[in-house]
């Protein structure tokens, strides 16, 4: 049964008109605040905050996959890849070098 502090909301119904509010959800579970707040953003995104909340979500997924697994790393852009020289005195490619080599335009490149 639901307590009589989750059957209110301070500030709009975007919470009231759920099952559960994520408030319980997230403190019945005791989870971590990264985790709850990337909960909450989504149970709302439809109701207050659409791409915004989801992308918070996503803020929060990332901070909790640094937290438990570490900096990963980036994809690289469509078409490149990193192939190691064996050649120390090898200076880096210009980045209009990598484009060219890629068969792409940077133009082309930002667009996807």
């Amino acid at each position: 049964m639901t307590s009589k502090v989750y059957s209110k909301q301070i500030g709009g119904s975007h919470y009231m008109e759920m099952v559960m509010q994520p408030s319980e959800f997230i403190n019945k579970n005791k989870l971590q605040f990264a985790e709850g707040n990337a909960i909450k953003y989504i149970c709302r995104h439809a109701s207050k905050g659409e791409v915004q909340d989801l992308e918070k979500a996503k803020h929060y997924i990332d901070m909790i996959i640094e937290r438990d697994y570490g900096p990963q790393t980036r994809p690289l852009p469509h078409g490149f890849t990193l192939t190691p020289s064996k050649d120390p005195d090898m200076t880096p490619m210009t980045e209009e070098e990598e484009y060219r080599n890629a068969g792409i335009t940077k133009e082309e490149a930002q667009k996807k």
